[in-house]
């Protein structure tokens, strides 16, 4: 709102599609909503960069499938021209090389048709508001005062390092992991400073897995999102018995939206020049806040399990991190519950998704559940002894080794050993 007119600035959305219904359709879908404006129609991909040019719109919906010049062409020049255009493809068919080709041409989000409203708006929203918090992409500006260049703090020493566990498949264990790998980076060295952010912001598991009361969490920070620094964001950290402290999700799923993707950025900027190590727990869901989260770490820990539904979601992220140009090594994978009689390898994995296998937690149902039931993570306690939080150690271990390498492209080069014998490589 400019408090010059007191009016709501609207998002200018282009709709771009070949068919008269469906662009009609849009329109309608988009009309009652008092921050959203349809400012042009496009009948062809020729059309729209025409029209792109001329109308400036800050979110475009784009048709993949157009006669002439095709939705992926079209973006891939609206985009190199007018960089700050936010695109959502729109296709019938949800194949991954649709996906793929849609994220390496510029698009910022994939819809299915049918869609309904509520997808459309959310959808336009969230890339909206991506737009504004990448462009550019950690500027000084946006920079906590409390913060400085990653890998270097104020006297020159090793500023924290972001380790952010993402699974594009919910029931793999990635919240377990992500608890009991912070506990285990803690307890790597004596002075070790360890936070861990839980950005899965509608249905958040951390607090619930540590036994941690929300008293404070992410939304307290939303009113002071201008004026962050190192002594506020200490005032919302939860501490636990651990050692480590915990940055909890919004207790109910209706304030998740007041946590915008500027936001997490400030937060996990200003948390990296107060931290040794900043673990990001994110939801299954890759939208502008995970793809945050995912920008700025050091190493992503990418959990997946041994099922076929699990290999397949995996094998998907490894192509769109592709398309965000994420280096190889920057990506670690850990295949959780691993278990030698289910049928299928480590080995057989590690083909299917052409990428080494780092770690593999094995299968141990009852110290899992035990420690969730309890809200104790399994690296403490009796449980530290367990075969699952040895191995969860050496993980930490390796991410340590892997982050304080100088070359980022031999960060991942040794062959090592974790859990369950076979070579990680």
């Amino acid at each position: 709102m400019t408090e010059a007119t007191g009016k709501t600035e609207k998002i200018r959305v282009l709709i771009v599609d070949d068919i008269p219904e469906t662009r009609e359709n849009l329109r309608k879908l988009l009309f009652f909503e008092p921050d959203i404006e349809v400012v042009g129609a496009a009948t062809s991909g020729e059309e729209s960069v025409t029209l792109a040019g001329q109308l400036k719109p800050d979110v475009i919906l784009m048709d993949i499938n157009m006669p002439g010049i095709d939705g992926i062409t079209a973006t891939e020049i609206i985009t190199q021209q007018l960089p700050s255009v936010q695109v959502i493809m729109m296709s019938v068919q949800g194949e991954t090389d649709y996906l793929r080709r849609s994220m390496q041409a510029g698009a910022r989000e994939f819809l299915i048709k049918p869609f309904t409203s509520e997808d459309l708006v959310a959808a336009i929203r969230r890339i909206y508001q991506l737009g504004l918090t990448r462009r550019p992409k950690i500027s000084s500006e946006q920079v906590l005062s409390v913060s400085s260049p990653p890998g270097k703090d104020g006297s020159g020493t090793s500023a924290g390092r972001i380790v952010t566990v993402f699974s594009p498949k919910g029931g793999t264990g990635c919240s377990t992991v992500a608890i009991n790998l912070a506990v285990a980076l803690a307890q790597q060295k004596q002075g070790n400073k360890v936070a861990l952010v839980d950005t899965s912001l509608q249905f958040g598991d951390v607090a619930v897995l540590l036994n941690l009361q929300v008293t404070r969490s992410l939304v307290d920070l939303v009113p002071h999102i201008d004026e962050l620094d190192g002594e506020m964001l200490e005032a919302v950290l939860v501490s636990h018995g651990s050692g480590v402290k915990a940055l909890l999700a919004p207790p109910r799923p209706e304030l998740a939206d007041q946590v915008t993707p500027s936001l997490i950025e400030k937060v996990l900027t200003g948390l990296r020049s107060l931290m040794s190590y900043v673990v990001v727990d994110t939801s299954s869901i890759i939208n502008d806040i995970t793809l945050t989260t995912l920008d700025l770490a050091d190493r992503i820990v990418l959990v997946t399990t041994p099922d076929i539904p699990s290999i397949k979601d995996a094998k998907l992220f490894f192509e769109v991190a592709d398309a965000l140009e994420y280096p190889s090594s920057k990506t670690i994978l850990v295949l959780n519950k691993s278990d030698p009689h289910c049928g299928i390898r480590a080995e057989d994995i590690q083909a299917s998704i052409r990428h080494p296998i780092a770690a593999q937690l094995p299968l141990d149902e009852r110290t899992a559940t035990t420690a969730a039931n309890h809200g104790v993570p399994y690296m403490i306690g009796s449980t530290r002894t367990t075969k699952l939080a040895q191995t969860t150690a050496l993980l930490a271990q390796y991410i340590v080794n892997t982050l304080a390498e100088k070359e980022e492209t031999n960060a991942v080069s040794a062959p090592v050993k974790l859990g369950t014998g076979r070579l990680a490589f």
